[in-house]
């Protein structure tokens, strides 16, 4: 295996990932501070990462937006920001190397024709599992790629196994799952999976915290790991989400939970905090809390495995005065 010069004899380190496509709510806070609590616990260090490739979806101002945010809550960094868009070079050499190796093949589908090509539903209403259209017999002979051709890499053909700090053990069969999955877009741009995996190995990413949501983007992320041959692999903390009354992911149906709209308010930091507090098993009761004491406070023990749900009890003791 190749260990990057980076991250030889390094402390332990983890990034803040924010993505500019929206205004950070509620639900982002409580990962962004329960990851900046486990820093502040652990000594590891942490870099501000703006995950600014989703081009068609980044809003102008977000990125400085969720900047202040951060700041606003009370968290700090040691490196950053640092924006994925500013140097693209090194996702192009991930992407040599897994063409060199013969891993990747170029492909022309669209999602409509991909989900004709479905035998049967998938349960992430995001996804699709790709059925291998454009996939060649033999992935060493040279390809003919236009500018509409996308990059997916050969999924595995054995499950993958990790354990999670939080969630436990996990098992994936990516290839039921998903299928070859895209690792760099028709606009030609790095894909999610392929850019994060890049940048956690070049910046000394050791320990990753965020949203169970993406518990299966773990599998794809240690796959693409095997496949260039990077080492150490990172650890997990996938953290429940924060859901709406009815169950479903926090989002704009659930009402305005936006920081900045609660900041526009005049709310309290420390009110905005002691509810993340009261949802991640910190304190009993709903209570003002500030960052640093929340991080003296969390434990991991007692973060309940479950999702929190956002209540408009929840709302009303926010705007109490």
């Amino acid at each position: 295996m190749t260990t990057l010069e980076c991250c030889i004899d390094s402390p332990r380190k983890t990034r803040l990932a924010p993505s500019p496509t929206g205004a950070l709510h509620l639900g982002n806070a409580r990962t962004f501070l329960i990851n900046w609590a486990l820093a502040k616990q652990n000594n590891w260090k942490i870099i501000l990462r703006i995950e600014d490739l989703d081009t068609p979806r980044v809003k102008a101002g977000a990125d400085i937006q969720a900047i202040d945010d951060l700041q606003w809550l009370g968290l700090s960094w040691d490196e950053g920001p640092v924006f994925q868009l500013a140097d693209l070079s090194p996702y192009q050499t991930a992407l040599d190397q897994l063409a060199q190796d013969h891993k990747i093949y170029p492909c022309v589908c669209t999602r409509q024709e991909i989900e004709r090509a479905q035998t049967a539903p998938h349960a992430d209403e995001h996804e699709l599992r790709y059925p291998g259209t454009c996939r060649p017999a033999n992935l060493s002979t040279p390809f003919d790629v236009s500018s509409q051709s996308s990059w997916r890499v050969i999924a595995p053909s054995r499950e993958i196994i990790f354990t999670d700090s939080i969630a436990g053990q996990q098992r994936f069969d990516l290839d039921r799952l998903v299928g070859d999955f895209v690792v760099a877009t028709k606009a030609g741009l790095p894909a999610y999976q392929l850019a994060v995996v890049v940048d956690d190995v070049r910046q000394g990413v050791t320990d990753i915290v965020r949203g169970d949501d993406l518990l299966s983007s773990a599998a794809r992320q240690r796959w693409l790991y095997e496949l260039l041959g990077y080492s150490p692999l990172p650890q997990y903390w996938h953290v429940p989400l924060v859901l709406g009354s009815d169950g479903r992911r926090l989002a704009k149906r659930h009402g305005d939970s936006r920081l900045a709209t609660y900041r526009k308010l005049n709310v309290p930091v420390e009110r905005i905090i002691g509810l993340l507090a009261y949802w991640s098993g910190v304190e009993a009761t709903r209570q003002p809390l500030s960052a640093v004491e929340f991080a003296e406070r969390f434990s991991l023990a007692r973060l309940p495995r479950q999702p929190a749900m956002f209540t408009y009890e929840d709302h009303s003791w926010i705007l109490e005065r």
